[in-house]
């Protein structure tokens, strides 16, 4: 199991960071039908009479195959062409996911009492779950990258809803060849902050829950374009330094990166917004202190709960004027009852919380009444 810290660190490349593989093309023309998706890049969701075709074009960075999913509803027939497809029956009535972004979505949809598993439950935050983990109706899996082969058979979930990090998951592959239904989930490759929340979608078509699922979306994107709106008109932008010091090496996030994009959106000047690339740089301390010293703001400072916590770590962290004038701002203080960060839970869902916190800390006159959710100055 990774540390904590190498958590927070893949998470900060992305903030503030088997079905059956094919080669074939199901064009919107011969389907007849559009993609319903709109930001997402590696998600696409075509609606039939009888039947949904789910494909996941970006399951890995750099992935260069794509998975094909049929959702059957009951009674829907399904072409000779699709069945060789994983086809899943719908609407689910039990899941078992394996990462902690996946959780807002079923909550948001009401759905979450049909978890049935997780890989170390502790990371997750929500209450909803954790009642739910509390009263011995959510089972431990293993880990995303060795799950529980004998447990899992034992549970027969419908689904299990994974993730890659490359094209060899022989776990997956056993779980498969046992007939068990697994999907790949690419959510966390998207780097817009609209693309990630739009995966509600897949979950919200593996349950019937369309409707329910494009209402949820459109009200966070509505959230999020009414916000970016307030804060355009603005033209001082602070300058942002981010990220923390790790093996000694300081990772910032990349100019092309999900964080990235967050802190262009919240009229700030982060001063590696040109870096080319969408996961995280390293950078040796010298060249971080000598182009950043004079920041006015330093968001997410790895797991850093406190300035003195930051300090007793690396003395050099009070030679930035962002430190000593104590504008840090950490997401590693709203911890769930377990220490589960909820910044890594539901920031990719809820882009408009986030996108509120950091205007808020960049320019408070703009949202006077909003109380900071993800973010804390540190003290």
């Amino acid at each position: 199991m990774k540390s904590v810290f190498l958590r927070a660190i893949l998470f900060l490349s992305v903030f503030l960071l088997n079905g059956c593989k094919q080669n074939d093309f199901i064009s919107e023309k011969k389907s007849n039908t559009k993609n319903k998706i709109q930001h997402a890049k590696g998600l696409e969701i075509y609606k039939h009479k009888g039947f949904t075709i789910v494909k996941i074009t970006n399951p890995w960075p750099e992935a260069k195959e794509s998975f094909t999913y049929i959702l059957q509803e009951k009674n829907g027939i399904i072409p000779d062409s699709l069945k060789k497809f994983t086809v899943i029956p719908i609407p689910i009535k039990s899941i078992v996911v394996t990462s902690t972004t996946h959780i807002p979505a079923l909550e948001l949809l009401g759905v979450e009492n049909t978890l049935v598993g997780f890989p170390n439950t502790n990371y997750i935050s929500s209450e909803k779950t954790r009642v739910l983990i509390d009263a011995g109706k959510v089972r431990e899996v293993g880990s995303n990258e060795s799950l529980n082969t004998e447990v899992l058979i034992d549970m027969k979930p419908d689904v299990i809803i994974s993730f890659g990090l490359n094209d060899s998951n022989p776990t997956l592959d056993n779980l498969q060849k046992s007939g068990l239904k697994v999907m790949i989930n690419g959510d966390w490759t998207e780097q817009s902050p609209l693309g990630k929340a739009e995966w509600i979608k897949f979950f919200g078509a593996l349950y019937g829950l369309d409707s329910k699922s494009n209402r949820v979306f459109s009200n966070i994107e509505t959230a999020y374009n009414s916000t970016l709106a307030l804060v355009k008109k603005f033209t001082i932008k602070p300058t942002v330094l981010c990220g923390a010091m790790y093996q000694n090496q300081w990772f910032v996030p990349q100019g092309e990166s999900w964080a990235s994009l967050f802190l262009k959106d919240a009229q700030s000047d982060y001063l590696w917004k040109n870096s080319k690339g969408t996961g995280s740089l390293s950078v040796p301390f010298e060249s971080i202190l000598e182009k950043a010293q004079n920041a006015e703001f330093w968001i997410a400072p790895g797991d850093f709960s406190t300035l003195k916590e930051m300090t007793d770590s690396n003395p050099h962290y009070s030679q930035f004027h962002s430190f000593k004038n104590k504008k840090v701002y950490s997401y590693a203080v709203n911890k769930g009852a377990t220490a589960g960060i909820i910044y890594f839970e539901w920031a990719s869902t809820r882009p408009d919380w986030v996108l509120k916190d950091l205007i808020k800390i960049f320019h408070p006159e703009l949202l006077p009444n909003h109380k900071l959710y993800f973010f804390h100055k540190l003290e």
